[in-house]
């Protein structure tokens, strides 16, 4: 067997691949706005059922198969010996009716034999016990038998395939999510990884702060992964853990460009790469990746929480698509939705039925936010085995369609019909061009923040996507984006709780605003330095300047506390988090505390920088009238108009259509121009409902 060196992985690790994606947007023409598929598992059916089932799929209206991804056990059922006659049938078929096909490659399940004959390639967990076969995602990414193991089946599918002109494109593993791993594989890639990025032992010990509990390592061999199973949460390093995050995000997208690299040298320059990111990911980071063309991402909108009024419970998360639809466009500048649920799950809290119209809701939202491709988790509910409550799009006599199924139908029949009404060329509106914002987002700042989050009420994954709520609620177009995008493409950008930071990103961020950006900073921004540490300085001191003021002192109240906040002659109510803030002579003091022992110290401030303005808003609301009653101002103050959405209720813009969606559990009735042609849809709109028009 091919073997790796441990040494070379880790080199590769940390600098990256030096391949180019393609433009990920020639994949997808223009005209066809998005294209819809669906997931089939023919190796869980009777083989004498895949052509009825095939045909089926292309008769509801279905543009392409994703198959594949867990069937490696069928790929190579003995070590070395591949069979592929089965799925060059199921290819063939989808051929025969004019469906394409997207290949996934099999590494997230790997079959008995290798459990049995080759134990090392499975992680271990905190208390150094193996993963046994039985579930997904138990390989060790970093083993070297692992890694051969992969990287013959893919080979093998690459050679097959790669120039099959139906496959338009591959999918890599599954759902990654930068598991942790304590084998000891993962133990020596750890220490390969932080020899590569400290070199000495001594930068190392600064780094974590090492001297702190005598945690003092004389050599890299002596350094192991940082246990919070065995430590405990209060005795492990945040800075260790840190950096082990940075490596198990770090590896996974290496392994996902591993794969890659390999499927290149065979496919097709015709065939897109790609992986299904979860709509909420917190360890796995798509933007380490090198090779991927585009992300896509998992949609479980509906699992069990209450969410917005009464109905909420039936009508979903309105936060899941909303945020991965944009933060998965920062890989390639495309994303869509790779899989969806049909209807109920089988893992949710509760798993009620969803109120009709909220399967053919959810796709209009990823199609809205300028989803490529729509495709859902699966076409046949299965009879057995751990996911038998999981629904599909046809029900478990194989026949009749779920009332999920019956909502892809109709999505799919208008996405027809909207294409014939496409036109190209089609420019955003000024109005929403001037509302255009940004939200400065990284994965880091919820690992250190969510590590030593100080309150209880802090919502480290949902605090920024606040923000984005808000910004959608007066129609702006939003992109969350890395800190090496431009800044200048946007009027607004939003840094909401940006814990570490260096000198070039605040350099960065002046900069915006003295050529006339506006830029809205909130509480818990440069407190730390890149390696988490606090500055030997006052609080947030790299901001000090641009804020114009000083972070004095920081409360947290208790969950029934009652903090009061008055901004003219409007009071707030907050309990999460609060900045006093000490204001410099030229800055604007927009709110002030109204009670505690500190009532008139301030809350909000604005500072003129150059051109443009820098606000700070110093406080986490539960409510969030605050925070959106200070960015309706900077809106409205800047010479942008505003809309005034509720809750739920999300419009969007793209190729010349607006679409709006309904996660509330009220009637919303849409204010519209006298010359708006509704195509899909009622002017009043119900919950779940859709609504598309153009002007």
């Amino acid at each position: 067997m091919k073997r790796c060196s441990i040494l070379v992985l880790i080199t590769i690790l940390i600098s990256g691949l030096n391949a180019t994606s393609q433009v990920a947007n020639r994949f997808f023409p223009e005209k066809n706005l998005t294209t819809t598929g669906i997931y089939y598992y023919p190796e869980h059916w009777n083989e004498d059922q895949w052509e009825r089932d095939i045909k089926r799929i292309a008769g509801m209206g279905y543009e392409f198969v994703h198959l594949a991804e867990f069937a490696w056990f069928k790929m190579e059922p003995q070590e070395g010996k591949f069979e592929f006659a089965w799925l060059d049938k199921v290819v063939a078929l989808c051929t025969k009716y004019n469906l394409k096909v997207l290949m996934c490659t099999p590494s997230a399940t790997t079959p008995a034999w290798m459990r049995t004959n080759y134990p090392e390639t499975f992680v271990m967990d905190g208390h150094y016990i193996r993963g046994e076969h039985g579930t997904r995602g138990l390989g060790s990414i970093v083993n070297p038998a692992y890694r051969g193991f992969v990287e013959k089946v893919v080979t093998e599918m690459a050679v097959r395939y790669g120039q099959n002109k139906n496959v338009i494109g591959w999918q890599l593993d599954n759902e990654p999510d930068a598991k942790p791993d304590y084998s000891p594989s993962s133990q020596e890639a750890f220490r390969q990884w932080l020899k590569n990025k400290y070199e000495k032992i001594e930068a190392l010990n600064a780094a974590w702060g090492t001297a702190f509990w005598s945690q003092w390592y004389n050599d890299f061999s002596q350094v192991i992964i940082p246990n919070t199973t065995l430590v405990g949460w209060w005795g492990n390093n945040p800075h260790a853990l840190l950096d082990f995050k940075r490596y198990s995000a770090d590896t996974q997208a290496e392994f996902l460009d591993f794969q890659a690299a390999i499927l290149r040298r065979h496919i097709s320059k015709d065939q897109f790469v790609t992986t299904n990111y979860t709509a909420v990911s917190t360890g796995a980071d798509p933007r380490r990746t090198k090779q991927l063309d585009f992300a896509t991402y998992t949609a479980y909108p509906n699992g069990g929480s209450n969410n917005i009024g009464d109905l909420g419970f039936r009508l979903g998360n309105s936060s899941v698509i909303l945020f991965a639809a944009e933060y998965y466009k920062s890989v390639g500048g495309v994303s869509g939705v790779m899989e969806i649920q049909p209807g109920p799950v089988n893992w949710g809290s509760y798993n009620p039925l969803l109120l009709p119209g909220t399967v053919r809701m959810w796709l209009y939202h990823t199609f809205a936010a300028g989803g490529k491709l729509a495709s859902s988790y699966r076409f046949r509910q299965i009879n057995y085995s751990a996911e038998q409550y999981h629904a599909g799009v046809i029900q478990t006599d194989g026949i009749s369609p779920s009332a999920g199924g019956e909502e892809y139908i109709q999505f799919m029949k208008e996405i027809k019909e909207l294409r014939k009404l496409y036109k190209p060329g089609a420019s955003m509106p000024e109005k929403l061009a001037a509302r255009s914002t940004a939200i400065l987002w990284n994965l880091e700042n919820y690992w250190t923040i969510d590590r030593q989050k100080q309150t209880s009420q802090w919502d480290t994954w949902n605090y920024p996507i606040k923000f984005l709520e808000i910004a959608k609620s007066f129609d702006a177009p939003v992109d969350l984006i890395p800190e090496t995008a431009d800044l200048s493409k946007y009027k607004f950008v939003i840094i909401p709780a940006y814990e570490m930071v260096d000198s070039a990103l605040v350099k960065k961020w002046r900069e915006y605003a003295a050529n006339g950006g506006h830029l809205i900073i909130t509480c818990r921004t440069a407190t730390k330095d890149r390696m988490g540490h606090f500055w030997e300085a006052e609080c947030a001191a790299p901001i000090s300047g641009l804020i114009g003021a000083q972070v004095k002192a920081t409360d947290m109240l208790s969950s029934n506390g009652k903090g009061d906040i008055l901004m003219e002659s409007t009071h707030y109510s907050w309990n999460n988090w609060a900045d006093l803030l000490a204001p410099d002579k030229n800055t604007e003091t927009l709110a002030v505390f109204d009670n505690q022992f500190y009532s008139g110290k301030a809350a909000v401030v604005k500072h003129k920088v150059g051109k443009g303005t820098v606000t700070y808003i110093g406080v986490d609301t539960d409510d969030a009238k605050l925070e959106a009653d200070i960015l309706k101002e900077i809106y409205t103050g800047a010479g942008a108009t505003t809309e005034n959405y509720p809750p739920g209720v999300f419009v969007y813009w793209r190729d010349g259509f607006y679409v709006a969606v309904n996660y509330s559990s009220e009637n919303y009735t849409m204010n519209m121009t006298e010359t708006a042609n509704i195509i899909v849809g009622e002017k009043i709109l119900k919950p779940g409902a859709v609504l598309v028009w153009s002007e």
